[in-house]
């Protein structure tokens, strides 16, 4: 017996992966069986890793991840035939992206995005990173 570790992501049948591009550092762009086609940039995807990471900041209980508007994509590395793990620039490389999360993300890509803008926001955060001293 295996343990599996799965995000829901409310998709029951999710179309079938025809295309995965990865345009380091920017953007990975993936096109669906069904005609949808999406560019993700590296921040969001950076944002909305489905792993665990040490680089979040909890702020009552919320998750947050912040400074990463400048996170660039270095490599995509095939996990099975499900998905793929990305390696960032910022040496974040934990989170396996399977093809029906790349879907969940493209298809609500701007109510995600408005959702963590906001977050950042009311907690006084910035996408942009901070200041080297």
């Amino acid at each position: 017996m295996s343990a599996t570790r799965s995000i829901s992501t409310g998709i029951r049948d999710c179309p079938r992966l025809i295309r995965f591009t990865l345009k380091a550092p920017t953007n990975v762009e993936v096109e669906f069986a069904n005609g949808s086609q999406y560019n993700l940039p590296a921040e969001f995807l950076r944002v909305f890793s489905p792993a665990v990471d040490s680089k979040i900041r909890s702020i009552g209980g919320e998750k947050v991840i912040y400074g990463r508007r400048y996170v660039g994509l270095m490599s995509a590395e095939p996990v099975g035939n499900y998905g793929v793990r990305l390696l960032f620039d910022d040496l974040h490389k934990t989170g396996i992206y399977t093809w029906d999360y790349f879907y969940h993300l493209g298809s609500n890509k701007f109510t995600l995005m408005r959702s963590y803008i906001n977050t950042l926001r009311k907690h006084g955060l910035s996408r942009d990173p901070r200041a080297k001293k």
